[in-house]
């Protein structure tokens, strides 16, 4: 799922545990068997062990009240007294009064590979200020992300080497470059991370999550996922729902076994031309401010006209048509970005390419982080599932979809092609799926023209988890909206997180307004809660 890669009445917790413990077979102790026992393990010694909060280590660049610490857990819950691994944490106590006080409530921003150490920080929102009072706000980096065990599979610098091409209909001889680098990339991957590559999965990042739960010493567990964060939250609902308290699906991927995840990754491209649609018919409404087409098409044309002077002369040396494509991909995800990157589009092709440079420019400061998330992405992906080991079905796939939806399509191929060379085992995607009263009411939370996790996966998740709600932000295409700008989806995940509160199975709300055309000063000096993209 490509997210350039931005997703808690208690019973004791001796009865949870012992309720967690799995019976072996007549035949033995299946693998499955053993890493259920070693979460049991896990989590009870997590338990005994609680998290010590104190000041952040720099390198986080969290400020008081924001605390931190760590967590330890089994690199291979099949042998829970083998390697340790901690992960790290953060959080801020709930400022509410006692008697408010709900426990811990855990977010996680999706990816694979993103951290949400800085989201503590939202207490300090208008959006977050009732859920912050009644809640220690929690986040955290999953296996393999930031300090938590990380994991790289190149140089950073060579990550982010710039400029890039981005061929919308690729040569074959770029198609043989782009095979090299993804062979190399798989076995960079192998090189480095040794025999542990094979335990990033999203299995684990579930099992990671309940001992996480028991080291908050929290009977039942409070969370909030976000894009790919929905996926293992929903792993999580079906191999502990007596541990589940409540949890909100927000943009949720489609759990359905047989497109984890290159099917979904299809999907997902598709999908994206869309919302590319969406942006250019909002530049086109706005041609006054603007002045790149009163038409879809006429705005494309001054898109690929951008890209073809970048192909010869990248702008400040760096910004080639990859970089633009990336600059652009956000605006897929997020319309908060349309101001900014219509008004650098039209900067550049009168003449200025600062504000563009400004915008699409890889930061050398960022290089580390970046590289980390699409390494801990990749690993996490290609260990999942089955994936395609012949180019020919590849090439046959996305050749055939790019023809219909171009503006995502290779770029999303390039990014997972080192699973077609994988060097770890695949495991089998789990069946997401519960009965009817096993699991506590859940919140799904979902845009219907959302293109990184498309609509359709919030309705089989539903489908899936007996007895969720389903909230649709209906004509829109934000993803993640949860905490956004949209007051009626707010209400709604306040209303959960406060009350336990749902509708009766359905509920929509209207889309939130469309962004404003403002000059690039006042979009920039706008303040927003970074998104995960």
């Amino acid at each position: 799922m490509r997210a350039v890669a931005m997703y808690g009445a208690a019973t004791s917790l001796s009865a949870l545990v012992v309720s967690a413990l799995a019976v072996a077979p007549a035949g033995g102790t299946t693998t499955v068997d053993a890493e259920s026992y070693g979460t049991t393990v896990a989590a009870e010694r997590a338990a005994a062990a609680g998290i010590s909060f104190g000041r952040c280590p720099k390198v986080e660049m969290l400020p008081a009240p924001v605390q931190c610490g760590t967590v330890k857990v089994p690199l291979d819950y099949a042998s829970p007294s083998g390697p340790q691994i901690s992960l790290t944490v953060s959080r801020v106590k709930a400022s509410g009064k006692p008697a408010e006080h709900q426990g811990a409530f855990v977010y996680n921003p999706g990816g694979p590979g993103a951290s949400s150490m800085y989201f503590p920080m939202a207490a300090q929102l208008p959006e977050w200020k009732r859920i912050a009072q009644a809640y220690d706000i929690v986040g955290y980096s999953p296996r393999g992300v930031g300090r938590s065990a990380p994991l790289s599979c190149q140089d950073p610098a060579d990550f982010t080497k710039a400029p890039t091409l981005s061929p919308v209909h690729p040569s074959p001889s770029y198609k043989m470059e782009r095979i090299a680098q993804a062979k190399a990339y798989a076995q960079g991957c192998a090189s480095n991370a040794g025999p542990a590559l094979r335990h990033y999965t999203s299995l684990n990042n579930a099992r990671d999550l309940d001992v996480l739960r028991a080291a908050l010493r929290q009977p039942r567990l409070t969370f909030m996922g976000a894009s790919y964060g929905t996926y293992f939250g929903a792993l999580y609902a079906t191999l502990f729902p007596s541990h589940v308290r409540r949890m909100v699906f927000d943009s949720a991927v489609n759990p359905e076994p047989g497109r984890i995840w290159y099917r979904s990754n299809l999907n997902q491209s598709l999908a994206f031309e869309g919302r590319w649609a969406d942006f250019r018919a909002w530049v086109a409404k706005h041609d006054r401010t603007y002045h790149l087409g009163a038409t879809p098409e006429d705005v494309a044309m001054s898109y690929e006209q951008a890209r073809a002077r970048l192909a010869l002369e990248p702008a400040g040396g760096t910004v080639g048509p990859g970089q633009l494509h990336a600059a652009f991909l956000r605006a897929a995800y997020h319309d908060d970005y349309w101001p900014l990157r219509a008004g650098a589009l039209a900067e550049y092709l009168k003449g200025n390419e600062e504000p563009l440079v400004k915008q699409a420019a890889p930061r050398p400061e960022e290089a580390y982080e970046a590289e980390n998330g699409n390494a801990v992405y990749t690993a996490v992906e290609c260990n999942d599932a089955p994936w395609p080991t012949e180019w020919e079905v590849w090439d046959r796939d996305n050749s055939a979809l790019a023809r219909i939806a171009p503006f995502e399509t290779w770029d999303n191929a390039w990014m997972n092609l080192p699973c077609a060379y994988w060097p770890a085992p695949r495991q089998q995607p789990l069946d997401v799926r519960t009965k009817l009263g096993a699991l506590p009411p859940t919140l799904i939370l979902a845009a219907e023209r959302d293109a990184a996790t498309p609509y359709e996966g919030a309705l089989e998740l539903a489908r899936r988890l007996k007895g969720s709600a389903l909230i649709t932000e209906k004509d829109a295409g934000t993803h993640g909206i949860g905490g956004g700008n949209n007051q009626c989806v707010n209400a709604h995940l306040e209303k959960y997180l406060l009350y336990g509160v749902t509708p009766a199975r359905r509920a929509s709300c209207a889309p939130h307004p469309e962004p404003d055309p403002v000059s690039l000063e006042r979009a920039a000096a706008e303040p927003k809660l970074p998104h995960v993209v």
